[in-house]
């Protein structure tokens, strides 16, 4: 191998800094905020409640310590390493059990490594928590290609497919040779991709989000009440519930202009994801209410990353490059090929809409795991991050062998 490959190769050592100038910009951006009239309802049908981002800005610019960021990722193992000409940086956590079985974990948007750190401790180490040495992870955690502190592409093709592949590329580089991977939201889309390409080594995948339902709508099974629900709740979204994901579908450059100027501009516009979640969160500003593990000081922390990488646009055009690749295999007439690993699902009641198991059955012929839980959102690892982590054990258990990976 030559040096230059060796060099491209290389996994190296990653800490954050973030120098103090921005942070006092940050302060003062928050501070000359320009605010618009409150809205004219009293929900959020016009979009994020004044009051909801008055006390988001006021908590962020007078209580929040803007060193935990740096001080929550520093305690990790963190890494960087081009993939395919672009920077990945990723946390990796060695489980102290050395037979645990590794797993590559997705976060989504507007998330980040940052919603899934909870769940470290759970996976890596279930005994601390009420759990078994056959039930660990060794954990690896990337941050999507222009999200966070990986580098943002600078050609275009980096859709889902293309993302899965550096996966399995960086888990190969690992030295993982048996793995599992998860993911929720953007990271669904691409856990998806790596059990359609089931690179060698992918033992299988879990998802909590059906993507699929979206372009399936009318395909469904609407015969139970369940189903009906389930079909409710998709209509919903689709027809009061996708301004975001349409705008950073065809103009994400339009919004990043706004992303990267105004944060308080970006903390609304990722604070109105989705209808469960925003109500949580608004809950935990306004009212002092946190639900589970979406308290103010976490939510705060990845609205900070976004700001501090200034990766409003970056990110956002995931989107972009994702649909027009659908609808670039669509006109070709290019059919998905199936998932050719096993596959495990897990329905939060408050996703956006939570999936009956006729659903995912319709996508994922044969399960080899479905459950249906009694709390959680489509933050599911942030808010409930035992119960995720649990799920987890369960879905990938019958997947385990006595060695789950190679590391070197």
């Amino acid at each position: 191998m030559s040096s230059a490959v060796e060099t491209a190769t290389e996994i190296r050592s990653f800490q954050v800094e973030i120098p103090e100038e921005l942070i006092d910009d940050l302060r003062r951006r928050i501070a000359t905020t320009r605010w618009p009239s409150k809205e004219l309802v009293e929900d959020r049908s016009q979009g994020v409640q004044l009051a909801t981002m008055q006390a988001l800005a006021r908590y962020w610019a007078d209580d929040y310590d803007f060193g935990r960021v740096e001080e929550r990722l520093n305690a990790l193992p963190q890494f960087m390493t081009e993939i395919d000409g672009v920077e990945i940086h990723f946390i990796h956590v060695r489980s102290p059990h050395e037979d645990a079985l590794p797993l590559i974990m997705t976060h989504g948007w507007p998330g980040s490594v940052i919603e899934l750190l909870e769940t470290v401790g759970p996976l890596t180490d279930p005994t601390a928590y009420g759990g078994s040495p056959e039930d660990a992870f060794h954990l690896v955690l990337p941050s999507l290609p222009g999200y966070g502190f990986s580098g943002e592409p600078t050609e275009l093709g980096w859709e889902s497919g293309r993302i899965a592949r550096a996966w399995a590329e960086l888990m190969n580089r690992l030295g993982y040779t048996r793995y599992v991977a998860q993911g929720g939201d953007v990271g669904a889309g691409v856990t998806d991709a790596m059990g359609r390409q089931a690179p060698k080594g992918l033992l299988g995948i879990h998802l909590n989000v059906l993507l699929a339902a979206v372009g399936l709508q009318h395909q469904l099974p609407a015969e139970s009440e369940q189903e009906r629900a389930a079909h409710d709740a998709l209509t919903t979204f689709l027809t009061d519930g996708l301004a975001i994901v349409l705008e950073q579908s065809t103009r994400p450059q339009t919004i990043g202009y706004s992303l990267l100027d105004s944060p308080v501009g970006l903390a609304a516009w990722m604070l109105d994801h989705d209808t469960d979640s925003y109500y949580k969160i608004a809950g935990a500003f306004v009212d002092g209410e946190p639900t589970g593990n979406l308290t103010r000081d976490n939510i705060v922390d990845d609205i900070t990353l976004y700001w501090l990488t200034g990766t409003g646009a970056s990110a956002a055009r995931w989107y972009w490059e994702t649909g027009r690749a659908q609808a670039a295999a669509g006109a070709a007439g290019q059919a998905q090929p199936p998932v050719a690993v096993p596959v495990g699902f897990t329905t939060f009641p408050g996703e956006v809409f939570p999936s009956p198991s006729s659903w995912v059955e319709q996508v994922y012929p044969n399960p080899t795991y479905f459950n249906e839980v009694d709390r959680g959102g489509h933050f599911a690892a942030w808010e409930e991050p035992e119960l995720f982590s649990a799920e987890l054990r369960a879905a990938f258990r019958s997947l385990r062998t006595t060695n789950g990976g190679r590391h070197e």
